[in-house]
């Protein structure tokens, strides 16, 4: 296993991850990542951006997941966690977690407060975030772009 930090070669088939997970809970609506404008070209997107990255797992040679920091409110020095997708096959393995580790040690390098934006019924991730202790909020910060999440999560970086 190898988390790294995402090469132009990996756009089309993070996006493929990503637009899976999402159609395969449903989730593949308006206001959700699955229209995301940047996914076609996530390495370009995140190296425009000031303390932004994404990262890709591989396992065998084969690009499996990934994670991505990038700004939200920059004035505030918060970042958003974004676009935490596995394939099928590697889930329950514990690999969200190393992903979520090698994300949230780059903000706490860069940023006060890391956001998310999730649905509940996503249980196993929820789960995880409340594990790395985020906290749920009420209603999404402003400047939310996903209308479709319903639980929004907060956490204090050191």
């Amino acid at each position: 296993m190898i988390i790294r930090e995402i090469k132009i070669e990996d756009n089309k088939k993070i996006k493929e991850i990503i637009q899976d997970s999402l159609k395969s809970l449903g989730l593949d609506i308006p206001g959700t990542a699955y229209f995301d404008p940047q996914l076609n070209n996530l390495y370009q997107y995140y190296n425009n951006l000031n303390y932004a990255k994404y990262w890709v797992l591989e396992m065998d040679q084969e690009v499996v997941g990934g994670i991505g920091i990038a700004p939200f409110n920059e004035q505030d020095k918060v970042c958003e966690l974004q676009k935490l997708y596995l394939s099928p096959k590697t889930q329950g393995l514990g690999l969200a977690t190393k992903l979520m580790e090698t994300a949230l040690l780059f903000a706490s390098q860069h940023y006060k407060k890391c956001y998310l934006e999730t649905q509940h019924e996503l249980k196993a991730v929820c789960k995880l975030y409340k594990k790395f202790g985020f906290e749920l909020l009420l209603k999404p910060l402003p400047g939310s772009e996903h209308s479709a999440m319903d639980a929004w999560y907060i956490k204090g970086l050191n």
